[in-house]
């Protein structure tokens, strides 16, 4: 079978390594624009679970990608100067760049052809192949191209986020939460490294218009940022890498593949990052993906069973990752709680965590949730 990738994210180049690892002798191209050593953003993050699912997989790549992760079991919560720890919320994170590096070199290995810097402008130049995994992200090429086919839709988020990383190293996945006299800001920030974190700053469109992004430079957006959130970063620096103010993109289809052409990731679907699932939802795409491929005999076959088995499950995450959204659209309203109603608010907004779960995987904050309640009752657990 001979096979392009275009794309060289995580999810276009574990798709690859995969395959050609157990078909070694099928012809896997994977073309991405960019140079090797470029990327954008700074550390991604895996849940538990997410590493979990991979282990089961591929404990191979696991392995591999381990030893240099940053790792805690907390989220810190940070409100007019108070913090709460919300316990047994475990999470790990690494550089965007060197995930791409550890699967590039693990592609390489296994004799997938990586041709970077080769930017495909109409997939008319990928003819002779028997299949096309479009892994080309938000601005997907394919998908553009065939939108009707695909039953592709798109919309953004109302509020704008820039994201930044900072040498300043957190000790868990954090948020804080500022009010100024123009507005208010949220910033999602983690370690990915020994020293470097990332720091994702959003505000709403009020906030935004009052201070007068939109005539901003990248720099000067970076200086505000680095004074609204001066506290948190105890002095250090915001860096900044194509870190321009924007709108998160909401991106689906109803139709995964089109004749041999499919798509995985970002270009079928897009998780808002208050989840931490893209990088997770790309790389499960190609492992199910991958499974279809093997369990049927021909390729139309492969991907509707692709499909049909892997949709319902991104459409549970991609609807608790909207109910997640919607929920920091109105981030300045929630601030005005108690903290610690602000808190039980935040860790259950998408809708899957209630009090019963909550007890089981966060007791010590459960704990300190329920004695600050003036009913000892607690909430129900209907």
């Amino acid at each position: 079978m001979r096979i392009a990738v275009i794309g060289g994210g995580p999810g276009g180049l574990y798709f690859s390594y995969l395959w050609k690892k157990r078909h070694p002798e099928a012809q896997v191209d994977l073309f991405e624009q960019n140079p090797a050593g470029a990327t954008w953003g700074f550390g991604v993050v895996f849940s538990e679970q997410a590493l979990e699912f991979l282990r089961a997989d591929d404990p191979d790549t696991v392995d591999a990608i381990t030893p240099r992760m940053e790792s805690w079991t907390n989220i810190t919560l940070n409100l007019r100067g108070e913090s709460v720890e919300i316990d047994g919320v475990g999470f790990s994170s690494i550089g965007r760049l060197e995930l791409l590096t550890i699967l590039q070199t693990r592609a390489a290995s296994v004799g997938v052809a990586l041709r970077f810097d080769r930017q495909i402008a109409s997939v008319d130049q990928l003819t002779g192949y028997d299949l096309i995994v479009a892994a080309d992200g938000l601005n997907s090429l394919v998908r553009r191209s065939f939108e009707s086919d695909f039953g592709a839709s798109l919309s953004v988020s109302q509020n704008k986020f820039a994201w930044y990383g900072t040498t300043k190293r957190f000790a868990t996945l954090s948020q804080t939460f500022v009010e100024t006299g123009l507005g208010t800001f949220n910033a999602h920030h983690y370690r990915y490294s020994p020293d470097m974190s990332t720091f994702l700053v959003e505000c709403d469109p009020a906030t935004w218009a009052a201070y007068g992004f939109a005539d901003k430079t990248v720099d000067e957006s970076k200086a505000v940022c680095e004074q609204v959130f001066a506290t948190a970063l105890d002095g250090h620096a915001l860096i900044s890498n194509k870190s321009v103010w924007r709108n998160f993109p909401w991106i689906w289809n109803e139709r995964w593949w089109s004749g041999n052409r499919v798509l995985i990731g970002d270009a079928l679907h897009s998780a808002h990052f208050s989840i931490g699932s893209g990088t997770r939802l790309a790389i499960e795409d190609a492992i199910a993906l991958a499974k279809a491929l093997e369990a049927e005999a021909d390729i139309p076959a492969a991907l509707a069973r692709y499909q049909s088995e892997r949709q319902p499950i991104v459409k549970k995450l991609v609807t608790a990752a909207r109910t997640s959204a919607d929920w920091y659209e109105k981030f300045p309203e929630h601030m005005k709680l108690g903290l610690m109603e602000f808190a039980y608010s935040y860790i259950t907004r998408s809708g899957r965590v209630d009090d019963i779960r909550l007890r089981a995987m966060a007791p010590r904050f459960m704990a300190r949730y329920e004695a600050s309640r003036p009913s000892s009752a607690g909430r129900s657990e209907a």
